[in-house]
């Protein structure tokens, strides 16, 4: 690798790394989340520029966040204002290394906040967030959920101006108002984790770039709002479900359902992180929310060294709370496979067929799926592959239909 292309990837690397927090403190100067980014771009554009011939900085946040505050300057001085901001910015923009680091807890708080606040839509928050703290770019966002990059460009321009139209405030929420924003900011990370965890779409089954974004957006999170037990539950969940990555496909990428999988191949560090997160989250809260009972789910199977020794019983038991506290079809169909585990499949298919008429699974091909499982445990060979091919016409990701076609020959 050529010493450009080594810096070029540096470069990258650091903005990764720095860009939440970079955007974060612009967002708290200059009160504009479209303003912050093209700011951002610039310094990172600047740094593409010197640092190939000057070096990396010792200090390349630093460096990054003093090349945007003069940038910042730049623009209050079109704009006239810099007689009013000047004060406020001028001291610490004069100097090579700011001192920003005081402030940075609550100014990437702040950006997850605006960037997953509840104005926007599901799509346009995961968009922006991906955009502003995971350091994504248009392309790679389009890429990664297989939409058209300017569609991917669209959204983001989109939420930006819907924020700014809604005057959305830029300060930290406290107490009660701070946990009351925390549900849209974790769905947003889990939304990212599903689709790099399964796929909706496309050729490939996982798309691991996608769960590591979600969970490094996680960890911050965790960090920032330590003392929250559904933020340590959502961290819990992912961690776990992340650990049985490499044990998921096969070396071709065909996925490997959970009870096939070798599970030493599962990652033993990921899954001491995700207990360690459950237990900060049960010390935390009673009962517990949705996500930590996903964990807590999670973690019997993490806990069970071979599919026989899984703990059915107790997945049942925190299925039943996780259906009192979400009342979601897809809740009840998952806790209908735990049923046919611990008390066998005709039970389970009772639960299934009751689940037949409702409209939110009317296109939802696992539906079929678990029915045609559950009717080839009882013998009901061709009913079963009837719900295995229906299964496969309903799915999108061509992995999983090719998975259910080879089950409808079985």
């Amino acid at each position: 690798m050529s010493g450009d292309a080594a810096t070029r990837q540096a470069v990258e690397a650091v903005w990764r790394i720095e860009s939440a927090r970079l955007i974060g403190g612009l967002v708290r100067l200059v009160r504009d989340v479209g303003l912050a980014e093209d700011l951002a771009q610039e310094a990172l554009v600047a740094a593409l520029e010197k640092w190939p011939a000057a070096g990396l900085p010792d200090n390349p946040g630093a460096w990054l966040m003093a090349t945007a505050k003069n940038r910042a300057l730049d623009q209050l001085r079109r704009r006239q204002m810099l007689e009013r901001k000047h004060e406020e910015l001028a001291p610490e923009a004069t100097t090579q290394e700011p001192s920003f680091e005081e402030d940075v807890g609550d100014d990437v708080l702040r950006l997850i906040l605006i960037a997953c606040h509840p104005v926007l839509s599901a799509e346009a928050r995961t968009a922006l967030t991906l955009r502003l703290l995971g350091g994504l770019t248009t392309d790679e966002i389009a890429r990664a959920f297989l939409v058209p990059e300017p569609t991917i460009a669209q959204r983001i321009v989109r939420a930006k101006r819907s924020l700014a139209e809604a005057k959305v405030p830029f300060e930290v929420p406290q107490g009660s108002e701070l946990t009351a924003r925390l549900p849209s900011i974790l769905e947003v990370i889990y939304l990212i984790f599903n689709e790099g965890y399964a796929a909706t779409r496309g050729d490939d089954w996982m798309r691991t770039e996608l769960c590591d974004d979600a969970l490094r957006l996680g960890r911050i999170l965790a960090g920032l709002v330590p003392k929250d037990a559904e933020v340590q539950g959502l961290v819990a969940l992912m961690e776990l479900q992340a650990s049985r990555s490499r044990a998921r496909t096969t070396p071709t990428g065909e996925p490997i359902l959970l009870l096939d999988q070798d599970r030493n191949r599962w990652d033993r560090l990921l899954i001491e992180r995700g207990l360690a997160a459950l237990h900060r989250a049960e010390s935390l809260a009673r009962p517990l929310g949705p996500y930590a009972l996903q964990a807590a789910i999670a973690a019997c199977h993490a806990r069970a060294r071979t599919g026989g020794d899984t703990d059915w019983k107790r997945i049942v038991a925190l299925y039943d709370a996780l259906v009192e506290v979400t009342r979601s079809p897809v809740v009840e169909l998952n806790r209908a496979v735990a049923v046919s585990m611990a008390f066998g499949p005709a039970e389970a298919l009772e639960i299934v067929d009751e689940l037949a008429d409702e409209p939110a699974l009317a296109h939802y091909h696992l539906l079929p799926s678990v029915r045609g499982d559950l009717l080839r445990k009882l013998g009901r060979d061709r009913e079963a592959r009837a719900e295995f091919q229906r299964a496969a016409s309903l799915a999108e990701n061509a992995r999983e239909r090719e998975l259910l076609l080879q089950r409808a020959r079985g």
